[in-house]
This record gives structure tokens, C-alpha cells and sequence, in this order.
């Protein structure tokens, strides 16, 4: 038998093998139990995360004939054949080549027969959003009223260009990112199995390089196998993936605070001559620059795949940049990633970036110390005593001088300025349900972003939702301000999800330890209309005259009595 990629040999077969999607596995389990099942699932997510897998172990438990806590025994003949492709009535169908009218209609056509040998006729409709207009339409009315033998699952990475229409007929599941470290547990295990020693170190390279995808991290394990003659090791991760060690990149960093201009050059024309991607190095070196600024603000947030690819040289670095000079060096870097997508020669743009780098790694300017006195301000000073000293004797005789206007002392404005007029229209519609889809969606809202982006939204939650807004709370004020200030940031939230949703809700952000005292005012300001009410009724109104006396002669005048005669 021909070699079959790991990721073709160790798919699921089985909802407990399916890794990171728990929740998604438990509810399947659950329905399968009850026979709760539905007539139409959806299933969306990145690529890689376990969507076509699953859409097979669910067809098979449909159809099992030894069926044991929710789970396919893998030995029936129904599962067998389903298993080996030869069953049928489960059929998979990719969209993307299979997108017209008239395939559709010959699907709903079949789709009356009775199945010939399982229980459940199962329509796995691939990549279903690349099926026209037309098509949708077709699919639409048996979706609505399918006959009582058939399943359709559904599966795609892009669910915002499915019509609402199919969508609301169907049973949603989102799929989310697989985390690095359970990719990495999968990739021992399977190395483990196959009896081939690895370095722990490549694994984590390559769990990085995945993004999140489990058959992207097997197919670069594969990758590396063959590389290394059947041995992971770090150097032939990093070669694979195009990676550069934290090692480099912090010695290039150092050499750019140093403002060693000819070894940071030398270092990037090394790393090019080495075969590095000029794209991947940018990538890495922003990154870097994000582990560095987290360490400094946060570093509770820094997981222990990441802390454990750091090293001694990240720590002197972390203690010697300042936050200023961070967001600087990434705009830098983000800007250079730009340019390089439209050029032949990323060397030109890298060494400009690195000299660029450099110039901005200098010390922030500290506060000039305060001039010495001079003869001129002496005398001022002198003046202004002889003054107090004269005011002071003309009180003291009796005399009156009229009190300096009082000055009401304005509150320096935080950084994190709260904008309530925007916050009380959404905690007035805001609902539990709406709160609960956006923290579905939202780890697919922040894999969407840039590198940069997504850094500064990592300490970001939602914490409360409506149809038309969103309050997302930060733990850092430095942070909201910096994302309130970037209008391209906002904007891309926004836009990104209103694809996610379907809905165009206004983002207001907030900083964490300010949204109870929020909360509690909006409550209170709930309360106050009564409340006002109440003091209206029972407070009198003062009389004109008596109002006019206060104007004359202040608070202090003699008791004036009014009669109402």
C-alpha cells in the first residue's frame, strides 16, 4: 500500500479523538443519545480544525448498528463501509466544483428515495459557500421540509457568505482554533505511537507555525520527517516552517537597541542568504515585540507554550525597552510587511526597516531639571512676598478686600474616557443571548486580525452585547486608549463582525475595573426619575422675595420674615 500523509491516517473516527472542540463533540453525543438529532447541520471554523471529520463520525453514529454512548463502534458494516467510501447513501460533495443549479436539484431529487442499506441518507455538502445563488435557492425548500430519512451537514470556513435563510434553517456549530499546546499533546502522541524520537522544542515550532490547524501542524510534522530522516528536531522545524529561533531574534533586537547598525544588517542578509522568508521574519520579529509588551503589562497572559520559547536574552530586553518604543517598532514592521508584498527585492525594505529600527531604539527623553533661579525671577519673588506681606496688615486692620474669584478645578480627563451616551443605549437593549453569540464568535473575531491587532486585542472581552452594540472591556487603560485612537482597528472589528453575525453592531470599549461602577450607575440613573419625583413633591419652592434678599445681601442676612397677608 502507497504512504498516506499522517493527517489522512490519524483523522478521527471517533467524536472522543476529535481534539479541542469538546463542546461541539459533547452536544453531538448528547443528541445521539436522545435522538435529539436534527435534519440539517452547520458546521464552520478555520480550515484544519476538524469540520469534515466530524461530519463523517456523525454519519456514521446516525447509521451504526451497535451504537454505545453516542459513539460509532468502527466494526459494523455500515460503519465499515462508510469508513472505506463504498456506502451509498452517505454522500460528500464538494461545493466548490459541484456549485450550480442543477447539481442541487438532482440532490434534492434523490434525496426523496428511501437509503438502501442504512438508516439515514447523509448529504456532507463541503465548502457549501461556494454553491451560487441560484443553488442556495434550490437547496433552500428541501433544507425547510426535508423527508424524515435524510441529514444534511454542511460545512465551511466561511459562514458570512451563506445566506441568512440557510442558515436559520440548520443547526449551527463554530469550530474554533485548536490551542498550541493540544496540538502538541496530538503530535507526541502520534510520534509516541510510531516510536520516532523528537525534540519538544520542534514541536512547538511547529504547533506555532499551525495557527491553530491540526492538519496543518500533521502536514508540516510530515514535512519534517521527511527532512530529518525520521527525527524532529528544532533546526529542521525551523527550516521547514521558515522560522527564525527567539535566540536570533533577540540577539537582532539587541543589536537594534544598541544601534549597531552593521550587525543587524549582517544579520538579516545572513538570514536571507539561510533561505528565510523575508514575510515570516517580519512576522516573527512583531510577534517578539508582542511577547515583550505583554511581559512588560501582563505577564500572566503569556502562555506556557510561549514563555517556555524565551530565554535570558528576552528577559534584558523586556527590562530595557520602553512601551513607546514597542508600538513604534511594530508600526515600523507592519508597514514594511506592506511594502514587501509588492516587491522583488524584500532585502532593499528589510535593511531600510532595520536602520529605521534602530533609530527609534533610543532612550525616551527624560524631563529637563528645573533652571536655576535667576537675579530677575529673585526679584518677582521678592515682590509677590511684599504683597502678601501688605495684604495680610490691611485684613488685619479691618479693612475689606474683595475674595479672588473662586476657580472650579477641572478633573484631569483618564486616557480611558467612558462614554456613557453610548454605553446606556446598549446596556438598555443588551440581552444574555446576544452576549453568549458574540463570545462564540469572538475567538474567531480575533484570529481574523492582524499580528498587531491581534496582540492588542488579546486581553479583550466582551461584557455586554445587543443588536446594535457591544461593550468589550480591556485590563489595561494604556490599551484602550490605543485602541480607541485606531480608527482602522475599530473600523476592521466591526466590519469583521458584521460577517461573523450578520448584524453591524457599534464596538465601545471600556476598561475593565470602571465597567461595575458603570453597571451600578446605570442602574441607579434606572431608579432616579422616581426618586426625583419624590423630593419635587416634597421640597418647597422658595418664595421670589426671599430670593431676592439672598441676591442683596448673601446667605448671611438678618431672618427676614414674609407674611401672605
Amino acid at each position: 500500500m502507497s504512504y498516506q500523509a499522517l493527517y489522512r491516517v490519524w483523522r478521527p473516527q471517533q467524536f472522543k479523538d476529535v481534539i479541542g472542540q469538546d463542546a461541539i463533540t459533547k452536544t453531538l453525543k448528547n443528541a445521539l443519545i436522545t435522538g435529539q438529532t436534527s435534519h440539517a447541520y452547520l458546521f464552520t471554523g478555520p480550515r484544519g480544525t476538524g469540520k469534515t471529520s466530524v461530519a463523517k463520525i456523525l454519519a456514521k453514529a446516525l447509521n451504526c448498528l451497535h451504537l454505545e454512548d453516542g459513539e460509532p463502534d468502527n466494526t459494523c458494516e455500515i460503519c465499515q463501509a462508510i469508513n472505506d467510501g463504498s456506502l451509498t447513501d452517505v454522500i460528500e460533495i464538494d461545493a466548490a466544483s459541484n456549485n450550480g443549479v442543477d447539481e442541487i436539484r438532482d440532490i434534492r431529487d434523490k434525496a426523496k428515495y428511501a437509503p438502501t442499506r442504512a438508516r439515514v441518507k447523509v448529504y456532507i455538502i463541503d465548502e457549501v459557500h461556494m454553491l451560487s445563488t441560484g443553488a442556495f435557492n434550490a437547496l433552500l425548500k428541501t433544507l425547510e421540509e426535508p423527508p424524515a430519512h435524510v441529514v444534511f451537514i454542511l460545512a465551511t470556513t466561511e459562514p458570512h457568505k451563506i445566506p441568512a435563510t440557510i442558515i436559520s434553517r440548520t443547526q449551527r456549530f463554530d469550530f474554533r482554533r485548536i490551542t498550541p499546546e493540544d496540538i502538541v499533546k496530538r503530535m507526541r502522541f502520534i510520534l509516541d505511537d510510531k516510536q520516532i524520537t523528537y525534540d519538544d522544542a520542534a514541536l512547538k515550532v511547529i504547533a506555532k507555525a499551525a495557527e491553530g490547524g491540526m492538519r496543518d501542524a500533521l502536514s508540516i510534522l510530515d514535512q519534517v520527517l521527511s527532512f530529518g530522516d525520521n527525527h524532529v528536531t528544532t533546526e529542521d522545524a525551523l527550516d521547514v516552517t521558515g522560522g527564525v529561533t527567539t535566540a536570533v531574534l533577540g540577539k537582532y533586537l539587541a543589536a537594534v537597541l544598541a544601534k549597531d547598525h552593521a550587525q543587524a544588517l549582517k544579520m538579516v542578509e545572513d538570514l536571507l542568504a539561510a533561505g528565510k522568508d523575508a514575510g515570516r521574519l517580519i512576522e516573527d520579529l512583531i510577534e517578539y515585540l508582542r511577547d515583550l509588551l505583554v511581559n512588560q503589562q501582563a505577564p500572566a497572559l503569556l502562555g506556557e507554550l510561549e514563555k517556555s520559547l524565551l530565554d535570558d536574552q528576552f528577559k534584558i530586553l523586556s527590562e530595557n525597552f520602553k512601551p513607546a518604543q514597542i508600538y513604534h517598532m511594530i508600526d515600523v514592521l507592519n508597514t514594511t510587511q506592506q511594502q514587501l508584498r509588492m516587491t522583488n527585492h524584500p532585502e532593499i525594505y528589510l535593511e531600510v526597516a532595520t536602520v529605521r529600527l534602530s533609530e527609534t531604539a533610543k532612550p525616551v527623553v527624560e524631563a529637563a531639571p528645573e533652571p536655576a533661579m535667576t537675579p530677575q525671577l529673585e526679584q518677582l519673588s521678592a515682590k509677590v512676598k511684599q504683597l502678601s506681606d501688605q495684604l495680610k496688615r490691611v485684613e488685619a486692620n479691618g479693612g475689606t478686600i474683595a475674595p479672588p474669584p473662586r476657580t472650579r478645578r477641572v478633573k484631569k480627563q483618564k486616557a480611558n474616557h467612558v462614554n456613557r451616551k453610548a454605553i446606556y443605549p446598549i446596556l438598555g437593549a443588551a440581552t444574555k443571548q446576544d452576549l453568549t453569540n458574540l463570545k462564540d464568535v469572538w475567538p474567531d473575531l480575533l484570529g481574523m486580525l492582524s499580528i498587531t491587532k491581534r496582540a492588542m486585542m488579546k486581553v479583550s472581552e466582551p461584557v455586554a452585547a445587543s443588536p446594535d452594540g457591544v461593550i468589550v472591556s480591556f485590563d489595561y487603560d494604556i490599551l484602550v486608549e490605543r485602541a480607541m485612537n485606531d480608527a482602522a482597528l475599530m473600523t476592521e472589528l466591526e466590519t469583521r463582525l458584521q460577517k461573523l453575525t450578520g448584524k453591524q453592531p457599534k464596538i465601545v470599549l471600556v476598561q475593565s475595573d470602571v465597567w461595575p461602577t458603570i453597571r451600578k450607575e446605570y442602574i441607579q440613573e434606572l431608579k432616579a426619575p422616581a426618586a426625583k419625583t419624590e423630593t419635587k413633591e416634597t421640597n418647597p419652592q422658595t418664595p421670589p422675595v426671599v430670593s431676592k434678599l439672598t441676591e442683596l445681601f448673601g446667605k448671611d442676612a438678618p431672618n427676614v420674615t414674609i407674611k401672605n397677608d
